[in-house]
């Protein structure tokens, strides 16, 4: 036990102490992308090792993070789960919940918590959240009642699920490889099942009977009769029957519904002024549902999408079976901090946005169009085109759909992607492969059989969790070579000198799940994991329940909607506040956190 203050670290230690806080407050920002935040903390690692070298390291090993043997098993999960979205795989599960959702409701809540638990233990949960949602808001809309009740339990779900296998999430890849490369034995697949088990029952018990009533009820109304509020522009074009007209006038002709924020005329912005008269070329700054904005649109014979005489033929908006459409952003998406602009939207998915949503915040500058507004996850597009074309958004993993409408895929080669991951997981729970090698293998299965294109593979590996996994892999090994970890070890056992064993377990725990809802999860895992080695080793105690305080820890990402992306989508779907999550998640983490101190108390100490 440490008695006293410890030491000051050495130079390179105190740097790279310095370093983990720009990181993490680097990872905590919304509004800057986590692939560039983490190449660039992995370019100031090297060149600073470089230029100021220690000891003997070599600092290219921080680029032995691209190899780890927990980045590809991560991408190679994604891929899978890719090909059980493009062929449907999941379909006939959805498909089974629907219908007993319209048998008993309660004990239907049940079941899609549990489904989405055991899915998650083996598949990456954003498809599964993205298979889900849909089905719940539709039979919401059949019987009548409130998604926002029943949403936010299932994406928690499957958060909660997602602990209890090695594979269940890359938190867990990251801890039992970085646990592994410190010496210890490497997890197998269910080793941890049991503790997590007893977590995931006790969480899912709260998910089912409490967190639905601590949740407003609010109308599901989807399609055309949204309650989110969109910004938009009404462009007025030689037709519009508002040209020549005063606003006031203008506004008469939709009976008077129409509000206007502001009046955009070439490069000036206006103000909405009951009298003036307005222009052809007049933008007009609107904010409603879809339904009042094609209402708008109609009245005054003016477009939401800015045509011009070059528009094509082939453009969406000139296409047959015209559809209406909100999807939302999911997080390491094309659209992730860029604009519609720079990511080719309309080339590329033949859709065109009329409208932009973003809770609570404003999104778009009054100088601005509607193409340049750099997008953040959990944003909403209200978009409009061929009703084919919205089921190439179905399957693409960048985008959550938030239309029921549209059909699930399916093809005669689900169950052959479905039977390549039961093989992947087998092998892997057998230990006749390490999850990596069962991974790719499995990869190539389904590319081979054509389950998964290369185009859809690629598009699967997240950007920003193959680049935060990296650069935290890096992060970890400058801190434990430079001596930091030893350091930041010592000072929590300093803090925590006078605890028993399970409130210095309890306590480290806690840590993690605070740490994971204002940063990377990954990054806490990394970081956490060799300070969990470090003080079982001081107390002279198994290693393994600490380790697993920090696996656990760092996968309760509820309390914040940024914490993880999944919750992002629910947000988006449900039309959640920061609040709401707050109100739910905190209760869920400390329920969690203290049923699992318990059991691995229980187990190990």
């Amino acid at each position: 036990m440490i008695t006293t203050m410890p030491d000051l670290p050495n130079p390179h230690a105190s740097a790279m102490l310095v370093m983990t806080l720009i990181a993490l407050y680097g990872f905590s920002r919304d509004n800057w992308r986590l692939e560039i935040t983490s190449l660039s903390l992995l370019v100031v690692l090297v060149v600073g090792f470089t230029l100021f070298p220690f000891a003997d390291f070599n600092p290219s090993r921080l680029f032995s993070g691209f190899a780890n043997e927990a980045l590809i098993a991560v991408c190679a999960l994604m891929v899978l789960g890719q090909g059980l979205v493009q062929t449907g795989a999941l379909e006939p599960i959805g498909r089974g919940l629907s219908i007993l959702w319209g048998k008993s409701p309660a004990l239907s809540l049940l079941a899609t918590l549990i489904t989405g638990a055991c899915l998650s233990a083996f598949v990456n949960n954003t498809p599964i959240v993205v298979l889900f949602v849909p089905i719940l808001i539709s039979v919401c809309l059949r019987n009548k009642s409130s998604s926002s009740k029943i949403l936010m339990p299932m994406g928690f779900a499957t958060l909660v699920g997602g602990m209890t296998t090695t594979i269940g999430t890359s938190t867990n890849l990251l801890v039992v490889n970085v646990a592994a490369d410190l010496g210890l034995e490497r997890f197998g697949l269910f080793d941890f099942a049991i503790p997590a088990s007893v977590g995931a029952c006790v969480g899912l018990a709260y998910l089912w009977l409490v967190a639905p009533r601590l949740l407003p009820a609010r109308a599901t109304k989807l399609s055309a009769d949204s309650p989110r509020l969109f910004d938009a522009r009404l462009h007025l074009t030689d037709d519009a029957v508002a040209v020549g007209k005063t606003l006031s006038a203008a506004i008469a002709l939709t009976g008077g519904d129409m509000r206007v924020i502001r009046i955009r005329r070439g490069d000036t912005t206006l103000m909405p002024l009951p009298d003036i008269e307005l222009q052809v070329n007049d933008r007009l700054r609107v904010r409603d549902t879809p339904k009042n904005l094609k209402a708008f649109e109609e009245s005054l014979k003016a477009k939401l999408f800015a045509t011009t005489a070059n528009t094509k033929e082939a453009h969406p908006l000139n296409a047959e079976d015209q559809t209406l459409a909100e999807i939302a952003i999911v997080r390491g998406s094309r659209l992730d901090r860029a604009n519609l602009a720079y990511s080719q939207f309309l080339d590329r998915y033949q859709l065109a946005v009329l409208a932009l949503h973003r809770s609570g915040k404003k999104i778009w500058r009054s100088k601005e169009d509607i193409h340049d507004v750099i997008l953040s996850p959990g944003d909403v597009l209200l978009v409009q085109g061929p009703r084919d074309q919205l089921a190439v958004i179905k399957r693409s993993p960048e985008f959550l759909l938030l239309d029921s409408s549209v059909a699930l895929p399916r093809s005669k080669k689900a169950p052959l992607a479905f039977g390549i991951l039961i093989t992947v997981v087998t092998l892997a729970a057998l230990g006749i492969m390490p999850i990596a090698v069962a991974g790719i293998a499995g990869c190539s299965a389904m590319l081979l059989t054509r389950c998964v294109t290369i185009n859809s593979a690629l598009g699967a590996i997240s950007p920003s969790v193959y680049f935060i996994v990296a650069a935290s892999l890096a992060l970890g090994l400058g801190l434990q070579v430079t001596g930091a970890t030893q350091y930041l070890t010592e000072l929590f056992l300093f803090a925590t000198q006078s605890a028993s064993p399970p409130i210095v377990l309890s306590a480290l725990m806690l840590l993690l799940a605070f740490l994971t809802n204002v940063v990377s999860n990954n990054a806490a895992a990394v970081i956490g994991t060799p300070i969990g080695i470090g003080i079982a080793q001081a107390l002279g105690l198994p290693a393994e329940p600490f380790v697993l305080a920090v696996l656990f820890g760092a996968n309760m990402s509820y309390a914040t909607p940024m914490a993880y992306k999944t919750n992002l989508i629910i947000m988006s779907a449900g039309n959640y506040t920061f609040r709401e999550f707050v109100k739910v998640g905190v209760p869920l983490t400390l329920i969690m956190w203290l049923t699992l101190s318990s059991v691995l108390t229980f187990m190990y100490l």
